[in-house]
C-alpha cells in the first residue's frame, strides 16, 4: 500500500513543499546534469527529443538545461535554470501549463511521491506527452522504510511496486526498463542526523551538504544497472523507470521523427 503522511492534505503539502524547497535552493548551487549517473540514458533520449519537459528539477536537472522546459514550485530554482537557457514556468505537476501531446520526453525525479493524487500526476504526464513519448521518473519504495526524513522533505507516500504498476497501466504508461536508484543514505542514523540538522541548524546543515555530502554522493554514484520491465525491488529503496506513453516497445517511432514547435509556456 502507498504510505501517506498523517494529516496530509493537498493545500498544506503544497505550501510545505514550497517553503522547504525555496529555502533549500536559495542556499544551494546548480549541479549540471552531466554529473549524475542518469546522463548516459537521458543525453541519448534528449538528443532524439526536440521537445523536452522536466518537472520539479530544483537545482538538480537531469536533462540538458538549454532548450528544455522546466516546471517547478520554487522561484529561486527557476531563476537559476532560466539564467542557463532553460524555459521555466512556476506551476504544479497536477496541472501542467501545456497543451495536449506537446513533448517527446518527460522526466520527473523524486516528485510523484510529494503529491496526494498521484493518479492525476500520471494523467497529466500522459496528457502532455506525445504518442510513444518517453516518460522517465523515480519513486521511493516500501512503506516500512517510512522515516522522519520522508516527512521533512514533503513525501506523502512510499510505493508498493504492484500498486505503482496498476496506476501506470490505468494511465496508459508502459514500463520498458527500470533500475535501482537514489542517493539517500541507508543508515537510519545519518537520516536522523540530517533531519535534526535541517530542522534546527538549517544554514549550517546546508553548508555541510553542499560542501561535503553532495560532492561525496556524486562521486559514489554507481552506474545504473538497467533491466527490462520492473526489477525485483525487494531490497531497493528507490526505483527509476523508463516508460512509453500508450505504446509497447515494438511500436516505437523512428528516432529521427521531427517534432512540432512547443508553444511557449507563460513565464511567471
Amino acid at each position: 500500500m502507498n504510505h501517506e503522511g498523517p494529516g496530509s492534505d493537498g493545500s498544506s503539502s503544497v505550501a510545505a513543499n514550497r517553503r522547504f524547497y525555496d529555502a533549500l535552493w536559495s542556499a544551494s548551487y546548480l549541479v549540471p546534469p552531466q554529473r549524475f549517473n542518469t546522463w548516459p540514458l537521458l543525453s541519448q533520449l534528449g538528443a532524439a527529443a526536440p521537445a523536452r519537459l522536466e518537472i520539479g528539477p530544483g537545482l538538480r536537472p537531469r536533462l540538458p538545461v538549454a532548450g528544455t522546459h522546466f516546471v517547478d514550485v520554487s522561484r529561486p530554482a527557476l531563476s537559476r535554470l532560466k539564467d542557463r537557457g532553460g524555459l521555466t514556468t512556476r506551476g504544479e505537476i497536477t496541472a501542467l501549463p501545456f497543451p495536449d501531446c506537446t513533448f517527446d520526453l518527460v522526466c520527473a525525479f523524486d516528485i510523484v511521491e510529494h503529491v496526494e493524487d498521484d493518479g492525476q500526476v500520471f494523467r497529466e504526464i500522459g496528457r502532455v506527452a506525445r504518442d510513444d513519448a518517453a516518460v522517465v521518473f523515480s519513486v521511493p519504495l516500501h512503506a516500512a522504510r517510512w522515516s522522519a526524513f520522508d516527512v521533512l522533505v514533503g513525501h506523502v507516500r512510499r510505493y508498493d511496486p504492484a500498486d505503482l504498476l496498476a496506476t501506470l497501466a490505468r494511465c496508459s504508461l508502459v514500463v520498458e526498463q527500470s533500475a535501482g536508484f537514489g542517493m539517500e543514505p541507508r543508515s537510519r542514523w545519518l537520516l536522523d542526523f540530517a533531519v535534526w540538522g535541517l530542522t534546527h541548524r538549517r544554514v549550517q546543515a546546508m553548508r555541510w551538504y553542499n560542501r561535503l555530502f553532495l560532492p561525496l554522493g556524486l562521486l559514489r554514484q554507481k552506474r545504473l544497472a538497467w533491466a527490462s520491465g520492473v526489477i525485483d525491488a525487494a531490497g531497493v529503496d528507490e526505483l527509476l523507470l523508463v516508460c512509453r506513453r500508450g505504446s509497447p516497445p515494438s511500436a516505437r517511432r523512428p528516432a529521427g521523427r521531427t517534432a512540432d514547435a512547443v508553444p511557449p509556456a507563460p513565464q511567471k
